[in-house]
């Protein structure tokens, strides 16, 4: 019997989808009129944690936007741009990249995805931080945006300007790929045995998807995570206070970094 390829439908990144996120787009202009979009934000980060979501909310005193995508987009006015936080969607790729498809359909080019992982790393702890420079498509939503394929990479632009934010910042950071899996309860030892050993950092839930939807839409995208536990040193769960932490300024960086894009496009812009 032959095996069942994954997506069913073969080669299905090569072909036109039915649902189209104009769709999404057209309702938001029916509610808020015809110019509603989000064209004047210089970039979104995206994160995933309820508690900071609430940080954002009174760190940075924003402008909430109500119904323009799924859970809550906050407003900023950040180094002198106006920028986005969205959170409150859930959690994992298919969560994220079904948001990330309607910011774009709202006219976003630049997103920073913030979150925690764990680390495979014996040398990692809680409260460390990573910027993932690829991420192992071992979750289902990047196959149906890219050929098949073992890593989505994100924008080498956007992570450059948070590796640079986060070193200005003074934070302590690692620079590595990263393993994205839909199945957090089934992150087994020989998996874990191999991807230690080829030097992977973390294991986390959107970042293949994130990279694999913004490359299918020519967008960038970058993302940074926190660490909240390992999957060497198996624990009881417990609080981890140097991760929010860690997640506070992870979050600040990526709002530098997102201006700093701008003002890099804009320069490179004039230029020419």
């Amino acid at each position: 019997m032959r095996q069942p390829t994954f997506p069913l439908f073969p080669d299905k990144h090569t072909h036109s989808a039915a649902p189209d996120p104009a769709e999404h787009a057209a309702w938001v202009r029916s509610i808020h009129g015809h110019g509603a979009s989000l064209g004047g934000l210089d970039g979104v980060a995206m994160v995933y944690q309820p508690r900071l979501l609430q940080h954002a909310l009174h760190r940075y005193r924003p402008r909430v936007l109500e119904g323009w995508v799924r859970g809550q987009l906050l407003i900023v006015q950040h180094d002198g741009r106006t920028l986005g936080i969205c959170g409150g969607f859930g959690i994992g790729a298919p969560a994220a990249v079904l948001v990330l498809e309607q910011l774009v359909a709202l006219a976003i080019t630049r997103v920073i995805t913030v979150g925690t992982a764990a680390t495979l790393q014996p040398d990692m702890v809680p409260g460390d931080t990573a910027v993932c420079n690829a991420a192992l498509r071992d979750e289902g939503v990047s196959h149906h945006y890219l050929p098949p394929g073992r890593s989505a990479i994100p924008s080498s632009d956007l992570t450059q300007h948070l590796v640079a934010a986060l070193r200005a910042a003074g934070v302590p950071f690692r620079l590595g790929d990263g393993w994205s899996t839909d199945a957090p309860y089934r992150e087994t030892v020989p998996e874990i045995t191999r991807y230690r050993t080829d030097g992977i950092l973390t294991a986390d839930m959107e970042a293949a998807g994130v990279f694999a939807a913004a490359a299918h839409r020519a967008i960038d995208a970058a993302a940074a995570f926190a660490i909240a536990d390992s999957l060497l040193d198996r624990r009881p769960r417990q609080t981890q206070p140097l991760t929010f932490t860690s997640l506070c300024a992870l979050l600040s960086a990526a709002l530098d970094a997102l201006s700093a894009s701008v003002r890099a496009s804009a320069g490179a812009h004039h230029a020419h």
